[in-house]
C-alpha cells in the first residue's frame, strides 16, 4: 500500500475539482517567503496525530515560521521525521468534518463514509454518528446519496452542492487511481465554503504500474523488504534461523507453521509466487543469502510452476553466490524428474516427502 503525502494527496485532490487551501511545499528555511498574515505550517509524514504531537503550527510571518520547522524537525512521528513542510493559509473554521470513500472488505464494496465529528481518529467516532452508504461500483455514487450525505451533515444550499462535487470527487479518485481509501478529515466549514484541509490517499500497490506519475516510496520497510518489493516478490522478516522459498502465501505458511512443529524457527520467507523465471529463483536465493545464516529451505510445488526451471536457477544461484547456508531443496509437481536430476548432477539433494524435508531442515539448523 503506497500511502500519499498531504500535500501530494491535496494536488490529487485539486485535479478532481476537490477545494483545497492554496499551499506551498517547503524544502528548507531558505524557502519560506516573507508574509505576514496567519498561516499554518504542517509536517509532511506518512502517519496520524501530527498535531497532538506538534506537527502543526501557527504563524504569522517568516520568522515565527522558520522558528515552527526548525521545532517541527525536532519531532519524533512514530519513527518518522519531518523533512517537507505545507504552507497554508489558516483558515477560520466554523465546524469540522468528515468524509471519505474507502474499502469495506466485509461488504466487498467501497464505501461512502461521513460524519459531523471530524478532525479527530474516525475509529473513535460512535457508529450512530457515523454515515456509511455501500456504493455499487457499476453505479457509482448517486445524486440521492449526496443529498442524504449532506443532510446528515446539516449542510444546505451551496454548501450542500459543494459537498457533493466533493463526493464525486472522491469516488473518482477511488476508482481511478486503485485506491483502498480517499479521505478529507477534516473538511472544513468556512466563511468561503468548503475546503479540504487534509488529505489521505492511499493507493494499492499492485496497480502502480498504472499510474506512473504516482510516487512510489517504501515507509516502513527495511532494505531488503524494499529490494525484494522492487523485484517483484514478498518478503517477510522474522526471528529464527531458517530461511525459507516457497512459491505461493498458502505453501510458504503451511511451510512455517510445518517448521515450527517440528522444533525449528523461521528466520525470513520469500513468496515466488507462480513464477518459474530461473532470474527470479536466483533473486529470491541472493536477497535469502543477506538474511539467512543456518539453513535455506527451498519448497516449491508445481501446478503451473515447472520444477525444472526452478531447478536451472537454484543451480546457478549456488554457482554464483556460493552462500554459507546449507540448503535444502523440495521440488514436487511439472517436471520434477527433471528437475531433480539437474539438482543431484549439480551436487544438491532434493527431498520429495515433506515431512522428511522438514525434519532435516531442523535438524540441519540445530547443528
Amino acid at each position: 500500500m503506497v500511502d500519499l503525502l498531504e500535500h501530494e494527496g491535496k494536488r490529487i485532490f485539486r485535479k478532481y475539482g476537490i477545494p483545497v487551501p492554496v499551499f506551498r511545499v517547503i524544502r528548507s528555511e531558505k524557502e519560506v517567503p516573507d508574509f505576514n498574515e496567519k498561516m499554518v505550517i504542517k509536517a509532511q509524514v506518512p502517519t496520524g496525530g501530527r498535531g497532538k504531537k506538534g506537527g502543526v503550527k501557527i504563524v504569522n510571518n517568516r520568522e515565527e515560521a522558520i522558528r515552527a520547522i526548525q521545532e517541527i524537525r525536532q519531532i519524533d512521528f512514530n519513527g518518522y521525521r519531518a523533512r517537507r513542510f505545507i504552507l497554508e493559509k489558516a483558515y477560520d473554521i466554523k465546524k469540522e468534518l468528515y468524509v471519505s470513500i474507502t474499502l469495506d472488505r466485509s461488504v466487498e464494496l467501497p464505501v461512502l463514509l461521513a460524519s459531523a465529528e471530524g478532525g479527530v481518529d474516525i475509529n473513535s467516532v460512535p457508529a450512530e454518528k457515523i454515515l456509511k452508504k455501500p456504493i455499487n461500483p457499476f453505479i457509482g455514487v448517486t445524486d440521492y446519496m449526496k443529498r442524504e450525505a449532506a443532510a446528515f451533515l446539516g449542510l444546505d444550499g451551496e454548501n450542500a452542492k459543494t459537498l457533493g462535487k466533493i463526493i464525486s470527487g472522491l469516488y473518482r479518485i477511488y476508482d481511478e487511481l486503485d485506491a483502498s481509501l480517499a479521505e478529507i478529515n477534516p473538511l472544513a466549514l468556512t466563511s468561503e465554503g468548503l475546503v479540504a484541509l487534509d488529505s489521505k490517499i492511499s493507493i494499492e500497490d499492485d496497480a502502480l504500474f498504472r499510474h506512473p506519475d504516482v510516487p512510489v516510496r517504501y515507509f516502513g520497510m527495511d532494505k531488503i523488504e524494499v529490494e525484494a518489493k522492487k523485484k517483484g516478490l514478498s518478503f517477510v522478516r522474522l526471528e529464527g534461523d531458517i530461511g525459507i522459498i516457497a512459491n505461493g502465501a498458502g505453501l510458504n505458511m503451511a511451510t512455517i507453521d510445518l517448521i515450527a512443529q517440528a522444533g525449528g524457527k523461521p528466520a525470513n520467507f520469500f513468496d515466488l509466487g507462480g513464477t518459474d523465471d530461473p532470474q527470479k529463483v536466483i533473486q529470491a536465493i541472493e536477497l535469502a543469502s543477506k538474511v539467512t545464516n543456518k539453513v535455506l529451505f527451498v519448497n516449491i510445488f508445481g501446478g503451473v510452476t515447472r520444477c525444472d526451471t526452478v531447478a536451472n536457477g537454484i543451480v546457478q544461484a549456488i554457482k554464483q553466490l556460493n552462500p554459507k547456508f546449507k540448503l535444502v531443496v523440495r521440488i514436487r509437481g511439472a517436471n520434477e524428474e527433471e528437475g531433480r536430476r539437474i539438482l543431484n548432477e549439480n551436487g544438491i539433494d532434493s527431498i520429495l516427502n515433506l515431512d522428511e524435508a522438514v525434519r532435516r531442515v531442523v535438524e540441519l539448523a540445530g547443528e
